[in-house]
Parts: C-alpha cells; structure tokens; sequence
C-alpha cells in the first residue's frame, strides 16, 4: 500500500524533496520503488549536492572527467583529482559533499627551500604530487601556506594538516616541539599550539639524554601547547593537525597556517614533505 501511495507522486516532486538530503541519504531512498530510484538518479538531485562552483572546478582538473550524469560527476569528484597544474589536490566528501584541498609542497612557503644546501626536491611514487621537499640539514623550520576561504565550502569546520614523512637518517627534530597555527584574516580566529614531528624512539631519547639541561632551557622560549604528534593516515603518509577554523559566510577571506622551529638552533634533517590538507572535520 506505502509503495503505491509513492508511486502516485510525481517525480519531479520526489527528486526535489530528495535534493534537501545528502547524498547517502538519496541512496538509500532508490530502494524505496522504481519511482524513487528513477528520482534519486536524477540531475535535479546530484546537482544540488555539486558545490556551486563546480564548473571552475572542472576547469582547473589536470585530468578531464568523463561522466553522464550529475551523480557520476560527484562520484567522480569524491576521489582525488589534480587541479592548477597538479600543484593541488581536490576532492569532494562523499558523506556531505563539502570540499576539500591538499597544497602541495610546491604551493607552500618554505624557508630556503629554495636553496639544494638546505632542501633537496625528488619525486616518490608514494606522493600524488610530482615532488616532494625533504630536509637535509637546517638549524630552523618554517613552512607556511594560505588558502582563500571563498575556495571552501561556507558555514563547516575545517581542520588544517601538515602531511609529511620522517626518513631513517631524520635527526634534531624534537629536542623542542614546534610551534603550531592557523590564523584567519580579519577575524581574531587564531588557533596556537605545539607539536612534535617525530613519535618517541630510542634516537630521541638519546638526543634528549646527549643536550640535557639545555632542552629545559630551550622549552621555556616555546609557547605552551598540547604537544600533537603524527597519526597516520591512510595513504600511507603521517599527518599533524595544524589546528582548525570555522568557514562562515563572511565573504572572502585568508587562512594562514604555519609550522615553525626556529629556537632550538641544532641542526636537524630527515623531514620530508608532501604538503597540507584543509578538510572539513567531523563534529
């Protein structure tokens, strides 16, 4: 009796309703009857769940998508796709479709990076982007990015994290944590903290035991932080979260974000990486 009373209802009644969901949500309803599954395939649905600036998008992707339909499109938007010359990687969440960046390397802010002394640029076949910068030896870190919020989606949360690997040869990482931040421009939004790159291991230790008293003398000059330390994802890199901001729709502004040692003066190397994720987070 339920299915006949569906069926009854236009279809273009049904996929209307059905754009107000999520597209999880629109699945599931094609299960209801033929009319709805006719429905939740629609344009008009998948349409709504594309962010605005699809079209831009597309404009940017290094590789052309092939698609039919609006839905094949989002589906081919929540995987990783290069865009601005393969310096970026794009994608959709497939849960809620908001957007979400990775900046390579090359789109960052990178202290002498520049010069072959201090960093040296190769490519891996592990990393989606042509290059990857890794830390030879340096006494100081500073890696900086921006993104312009107009480039995300509006009224979301999003987190801010710094992708990267330690190589086997890694050394005076963390005798000092590193300072942390995320700043959005014209907002006193500010999000501060510190966090160590590497995980305990038995070379840390031995740093620590070699410098002393010097490293309680060099944590004093370090703002307080919770310490964060590298989690690891699931393409096979390591990520530290930067910190987090709140996209509203005030319009076009500049997230900063930075990670920097610069007052441990050692030397330290073994850094690789392979750039910075802004993604929406879970609430």
């Amino acid at each position: 009796m339920e299915g006949e009373c569906f069926n009854k209802l236009p279809e273009g009644c049904v996929s209307t309703i059905l754009a107000f969901t999520s597209p999880p949500e629109a699945c599931k309803s094609s299960m209801v009857c033929p009319m709805f599954r006719a429905a939740a395939e629609s344009d008009v649905v998948w349409r709504r769940f594309l962010p605005v600036d699809y079209r831009h998008i597309l404009s940017r992707l290094v590789q052309p998508l092939v698609f039919s339909s609006k839905k094949e499109l989002f589906l081919g938007l929540c995987s990783p796709n290069l865009i601005d010359g393969g310096n970026k990687s794009f994608k959709l969440d497939k849960w809620s479709g908001k957007k979400s960046y990775i900046l390579s390397a090359r789109e960052l802010s990178i202290a002498w990076a520049h010069d072959p002394i201090y960093w040296s640029w190769r490519s891996t076949p592990e990393s989606r982007f042509s290059q990857v910068a890794e830390l030879k030896t340096m006494s100081r870190i500073e890696i900086n990015g921006k993104i312009r919020t107009q480039m995300l989606s509006p009224n979301t949360k999003y987190g801010v994290y710094l992708i990267m690997k330690i190589s086997n040869r890694a050394f005076g990482l963390d005798l000092i944590p590193s300072e942390i931040s995320v700043e959005v421009s014209n907002r006193t939004q500010v999000c501060n903290g510190t966090a160590y790159l590497s995980c305990g291991d038995r070379k840390k230790e031995m740093e620590r035991l070699f410098y002393g008293n010097r490293i309680e003398m060099l944590n004093s000059r370090v703002i307080e932080g919770d310490g964060r330390v590298p989690c690891e994802r699931g393409d096979g890199w390591m990520e530290i979260e930067l910190g987090d901001f709140f996209n509203g729709d005030q319009g076009d502004e500049e997230v900063k974000m930075s990670l920097r040692e610069v007052k441990g003066q050692n030397l330290k190397g073994g850094l690789i990486i392979e750039g910075i994720e802004v993604r929406p987070k879970c609430i």
